[in-house]
């Protein structure tokens, strides 16, 4: 069954969750402090200790969540199907067993089903924040779940 597809538009100001595995949190806030006059011009999410961790150091407001293995993860994807997040810098440790496994690939999945941007390693993070769309509106494809929701069920 093929699903239609509708726009949506992302404004300018994007709505950024941050995520990162323990062994990658560094990573990530040593991106951030280089860029938190990028950051600053867009709302801010993130997981329990990367926020924590990023609030301290970028001084910046960022709306937080339980951390991923308390349910964080999947807090942000519900927020992601709401409509409520644009963006995802996910820096995931492929490298290391995760005792949420599942939430992570879930998280990635939803985000992907949603069409938004998902970077998962500095290359990435850099190649999409470099892109004349981070500072502008832009018209992303999302699914048209109407149909199949108003779709009549079978009763046998």
């Amino acid at each position: 069954m093929s699903i239609p597809i509708k726009n949506k538009t992302m404004h300018a100001r994007k709505r950024i969750a941050m995520v990162a595995h323990d062994h990658k949190k560094q990573e990530l806030l040593s991106w951030a402090l280089q860029h938190k006059t990028m950051l600053e011009k867009h709302e801010l999410f993130s997981t329990g200790t990367t926020g924590k961790l990023l609030s301290q150091h970028l001084n910046l407001p960022i709306t937080g969540y339980h951390s991923g293995p308390l349910g964080g993860d999947q807090q942000i994807g519900a927020q992601i199907v709401e409509g409520h997040i644009d963006f995802l810098i996910f820096f995931w440790d492929p490298l290391s067993p995760q005792p949420h496994d599942p939430d992570v690939k879930a998280l990635l999945r939803i985000a992907s089903v949603w069409n938004i941007p998902i970077a998962c390693n500095l290359a990435s993070l850099d190649f999409l924040t470099s892109s004349p769309f981070m500072n502008d509106s832009y018209e992303r494809q999302v699914p048209d779940f109407d149909a199949y929701l108003a779709r009549e069920i079978p009763m046998n």
